[in-house]
């Protein structure tokens, strides 16, 4: 990876694509090369819609080689949601297509002057733009239909749905799988959104007659990543219960330490969770014909997705995902795997982040937009913004807009952003997290879950405050550097566990590009990317008082614990003083 790629839409003049040396960003790989390109060279008080904002995409370090889990993608930009940088991460083919092409980054700058749509094709010989706009308002699933049609040597695809184009902010970019479905996105705050206003509705990408990326000591490199995989293999949590239940093992787990939000965090357990589990689940795709142990990318050895089929046998969506079955499913006082596989289907279709909806959906419900329990209105009420209705758009632009217009108190957003599947008063780690990243509310910045409830890497008592700040400032050091290698985030559980799994990361780095990185290094990386962040919301106006979470946490308590959020925000304030 030797080269970005600059895709200048206009409107100074007409689309072109130009390639540059890496230059200051050379050593940068997926959320460091994205937030060091968006903190550089975007103005932070632009607008997220408007030409001076760019659109960066960028492979891990360890993305196109053949180290295990590496195929994680990053997308960044200043957020239309929270209105701060934003990086949305996301697995599927297209990380290791995009590094074996020999791209660190690709960034989408300017907005064209004329509305049309384009799709931009990259292959061996380069890149090019081509205005297409037969594709304008396609789902997802037909546009990558009507691609592999068209390019039938294509390896993946990054796209947006309809959604993406009406420039919701909810909106997703989605990444193609194994199996070339657009199924794997990166969902949060909005960041397709911003592809809409680039004018791009997809980048093909065929890597046919690419080699491997080759690392600079093979030998080295080979025993690291054979140590990495032994690691993952041996761990319960990455060797056991996540490639037989998916990440909705966590729904019994979570809902037996009431921190289960339900119906719109009123209540920490939700009495029919095991109609919609990990275990019934997977029971229920086995059952169908269908997989409840599938890899979204080449070389992940935790294969924690899956393949839901409807009742009739066909093809309906991927696993819904843990974030996915709460937000659609708990969230909403929705019990019915099928209705959420349904809600699922349609968001990864339009282009919509699952946990922003179902949150949004919730509040909709609390509003009396709908019922809590009633699958079908959810279902009818993705599909008003699948159409572009005043409603429908009101919805896809999030909780906190959707909130407002219904005259709505209990609002769960920090920045601007939906919480996701843990309540902060009953995983008060978590809730740090939440409150402090600068990407808004998001689990997977620092994910205290480990420590809180799992007991990986150490047990903190989850209803206590103590302890909770250094968890999270912790695991968002930690966190930052892991989004930069390309590497899959559950890789953390192992590595928290065993340091020897841990050593083997550094040294598959170390072999792959020469270097003589520690395990310091590794927090100084996450360190400098967190800086990075936190100096461009500086700079478009955040100050400690966006690092709260909505005063309803502090002051509502949580059954069955009844707790209330006991993290003080003096203490809140100290997340960063490392």
């Amino acid at each position: 990876m030797d080269k970005i790629l600059r895709i200048h839409m206009g409107p100074d003049k007409d689309p072109v694509c130009t390639e540059t040396p890496l230059g200051d960003y050379a050593g940068l790989g997926g959320r460091a090369m994205t937030s060091t390109i968006i903190s550089k060279e975007v103005p932070p008080m632009c607008h997220p819609l408007g030409a001076d904002n760019k659109l960066v995409i960028a492979p891990g370090l360890l993305s196109g080689t053949s180290a295990a889990m590496s195929g994680r993608i990053s997308v960044g930009c200043k957020s239309p949601l929270t209105g701060g940088i934003k990086e949305a991460n996301a697995g599927g083919q297209g990380s290791q297509v995009l590094a074996r092409l020999g791209y660190a980054a690709i960034i989408i700058e300017g907005k064209p002057k004329k509305d049309v749509l384009y799709k931009v094709v990259i292959d061996r010989n380069g890149a090019r733009i081509i205005e297409d706009n037969s594709l304008r308002m396609m789902g997802n699933y037909d546009l990558v239909e009507k691609i592999k049609q068209e390019y039938d040597t294509a390896t993946a695809c990054i796209s947006i749905g309809p959604a993406g184009e009406m420039k919701l902010a909810a909106a997703t970019v989605a990444i193609t799988d194994t199996d070339f479905h657009p199924a794997r996105h990166a969902g949060r705050g909005g960041v397709g959104a911003v592809m809409g206003a680039k004018g791009v509705k997809v980048i093909v990408l065929d890597d046919t007659g690419m080699k491997m990326r080759e690392p600079k000591d093979p030998e080295k490199f080979r025993a690291a990543n054979k140590k990495f995989v032994e690691g993952l293999k041996s761990h319960p949590v990455t060797g056991q219960a996540l490639p037989a239940y998916g990440t909705n093992v966590l729904t019994n787990i979570i809902n037996e330490a009431g921190a289960y939000p339900t119906k719109n965090f009123m209540w920490g357990r939700f009495d029919n969770c095991s109609r919609i589990s990990g275990e019934t689940e997977a029971e229920t795709e086995t059952r169908r014909g269908g997989k409840a142990t599938h890899g979204c990318h080449r070389g992940c050895v935790i294969q924690c997705s899956g393949i839901y089929m409807d009742k009739d046998g066909h093809y309906l969506s991927k696993q819904p995902e843990y974030e996915t079955v709460w937000a659609h499913g708990g969230n909403c006082g929705i019990d019915d795997l099928d209705a959420i596989a349904m809600l699922d289907r349609l968001d990864d279709d339009f282009g919509l982040d699952t946990i922003e909806m179902g949150a949004t959906i919730a509040v909709a419900m609390e509003a009396g937009i709908a019922e809590f329990g009633d699958a079908q209105a959810a279902i009818n009420l993705i599909k008003e913004v699948g159409k572009g209705t005043p409603l429908g758009r009101i919805l896809g632009s999030g909780a906190a807009v959707t909130g407002k217009v219904f005259g709505v108190e209990r609002v769960p957003v920090v920045k601007g952003q939906a919480l996701p599947a843990y309540d902060p008063r009953a995983v008060q780690g978590i809730g740090v997290t939440y409150a402090t990243s600068p990407m808004g509310a998001d689990h997977t910045s620092g994910y205290a879950v480990t420590a809180n409830i799992l007991g990986v890497g150490g047990k903190v008592d989850p209803l206590s405050s103590k302890g909770q700040v250094e968890l999270s400032r912790n695991l968002q050091i930690a966190t930052a550097a892991v989004d930069s290698t390309g590497m899959c985030l559950f890789i953390a559980f192992a590595v928290l566990d065993q340091p020897e799994t841990f050593q083997a990361l550094i040294d598959m780095i170390n072999s792959f590009y020469g270097m003589n990185l520690t395990a310091d290094g590794v927090a100084e990386l996450g360190k400098t990317v967190l800086k990075s962040e936190r100096d461009f919301n500086a700079r478009a106006g955040f100050t400690s008082k966006n690092d709260r979470l909505p005063e309803f946490y502090k002051k509502e308590v949580l059954p069955p614990h009844n707790v209330t959020f006991q993290v003080t925000d003096e203490e809140l304030d100290e997340v960063f003083n490392w």
